[in-house]
């Protein structure tokens, strides 16, 4: 059975900031529907959609703002230092992509021996400095926007650590995720709102990575 999130959907109501930024992501979404995640959209949303992008950068403004008034990332996974935001689920406004925020603070020293666990007793924490999140799948890929709060934080994609920018997991892809060089959020957005905590490591990859 799939885990079920601990993040209940955001209140838009209550927060004015995030409605503006629900319809600017909707933008974006009227601009990249018709594509599809993997090795390929990555590849351009980094050329095309990276900082200095219009929507980008105002992805980072709207999430730093989410973060300083409480109604990004709000729900603790694993204690202060990786925690979840459901923003919106999919909706005929949003294309039908939910919007999730993921907080990751890849600079926490885990001590060697120490373990960080989450709510499934995996460990979070390596002891190198890198934050190792949920093991999960992408039934229908993935567009995540990193967000990076400190200089030097990265994301690890299936395509290897990216910094400020963009990572897009293809159709049925899964992996640990990790953070590592500061804090960054995980702006991502679902087709479907499809996310599986049912795969494995063991798991062959799909042919798309």
């Amino acid at each position: 059975m799939t885990k079920p999130d601990k993040a209940a959907v955001l209140d838009l109501d209550k927060w004015p900031a995030a409605q503006k930024f629900v319809s600017r992501c909707a933008e974006f979404f009227d601009e990249v529907k018709n594509l599809t995640p993997g090795k390929d959209l990555e590849t351009r949303l980094n050329r095309d959609y990276g900082p200095g992008n219009a929507y980008y950068d105002d992805f980072c403004a709207y999430i730093k703002q989410g973060l300083a008034e409480g109604w990004v990332a709000e729900t603790e996974i694993a204690g202060p230092h990786y925690r979840r935001g459901r923003i919106s689920p999919p909706t005929e406004r949003t294309h039908f992509l939910s919007i999730t925020t993921v907080y990751m603070d890849g600079g926490v020293v885990v001590e060697e021996g120490t373990k960080v666990e989450d709510e499934d007793g995996d460990k979070d924490g390596d002891g190198d400095g890198v934050l190792r999140g949920q093991y999960h799948q992408h039934p229908y890929g993935e567009i995540n926007c990193v967000v990076a709060l400190d200089e030097g934080a990265e994301l690890k994609g299936m395509q290897g650590w990216q910094g400020a920018g963009w990572t897009s997991p293809g159709p049925g892809t899964h992996h640990y995720p990790e953070a590592r060089g500061g804090r960054l959020v995980a702006l991502f957005f679902l087709p479907a709102g499809r996310i599986s905590y049912e795969a494995t490591p063991e798991m062959a990859q799909p042919h798309c990575v």
